[in-house]
């Protein structure tokens, strides 16, 4: 394949796809460079460096995922809703898995803020509105969501549950029922002296 055409978005593309095929670990301006068989040093009119290559699949990825994930909870509400944004997430994870890894990658504070991360953690607690939880439980929860949810899948993906007689898919739905009776039944924390609670300044986005 000649280099006509090339693109820093059919480049990005192409690295997430391949992401998926290879680990996104594996992803470098080198290893695109054999996909699209031309020299290394064609594409760095395109991309500067394999790291601002795996940036943008993060970038690209993150923005997909949470598409997918809008998608999915749009016009639900309390389960319904935390049901259907823990099953897109999963789903996405198992489909596109070097792109699941892509959107973990860790970025610049300026980067990450301009990114699609911040409509993940925006959706996380629109879900939780439904169930009535002021700070810092909200933050609590953002976090308690974000970490169950990416070490089950994290787990599932490495073959973790391969050889158990339980269906994963069982335990994920006993997961889901767990978080959303937790969350029904958390007392949601009120300073009792009308204080506001203190902020957070641990920099995370969750």
């Amino acid at each position: 394949m000649g280099r006509v055409g090339l693109t820093p978005e059919r480049l990005t593309r192409a690295g997430a796809e391949l992401a998926d095929e290879v680990g996104f670990d594996q992803v470098t301006v080198s290893a695109l460079a054999r996909r699209f068989d031309v020299k290394v040093a064609s594409l760095y009119s395109h991309v500067k460096s394999s790291q601002d290559l795996k940036t943008r699949i993060a970038l690209f990825a993150l923005e997909e995922l949470a598409d997918r994930v809008a998608d999915a909870v749009a016009g639900r509400a309390g389960k319904d809703a935390l049901a259907a944004f823990a099953d897109a997430y999963r789903d996405y994870a198992r489909e596109h898995p070097g792109r699941y890894d892509a959107a973990r990658f860790r970025l610049d504070p300026e980067t990450a803020a301009a990114s699609a991360g911040v409509r993940h953690a925006q959706m996380t607690r629109a879900i939780l509105r439904a169930y009535d939880m002021a700070e810092p439980d909200q933050t609590h929860a953002v976090r308690m969501l974000g970490s169950v949810f990416h070490g089950y899948v994290s787990l599932e993906l490495a073959g973790g549950f391969a050889h158990t007689a339980v269906d994963p898919q069982e335990s994920w739905s006993w997961i889901v029922d767990s978080l959303d009776a937790l969350l029904r039944n958390r007392t949601t924390h009120r300073p009792s002296d009308g204080a506001r609670p203190a902020p957070d300044r641990s920099g995370s986005t969750g």
